[in-house]
């Protein structure tokens, strides 16, 4: 994933999260719900952000590196 120089808000997460949620199993759409009723970064905003950006585009190899990071992002 590219860098971004945009800052994207709670709201871009949210949408982008309902954009991607048929691609995602229930359990990780929940962690990013969980994680986005709280207080974050924007930082953390823009890292939620391009984790799902056109994650249903990605190969299956992105994906999984995706995955790797949400592991880490969720603990």
């Amino acid at each position: 994933m590219g860098e971004c120089k945009l800052d994207h808000s709670k709201e871009d997460v949210q949408k982008k999260l309902a954009e991607q949620a048929p691609f995602l199993s229930e359990e990780r759409v929940g962690q990013f719900q969980r994680m986005l009723e709280g207080e974050l970064s924007q930082e953390r905003l823009n890292e939620l952000f391009h984790l799902l950006k056109k994650y249903d585009l990605a190969s299956p190899e992105e994906r999984l590196v995706r995955e790797q990071q949400m592991d880490r992002l969720f603990g």
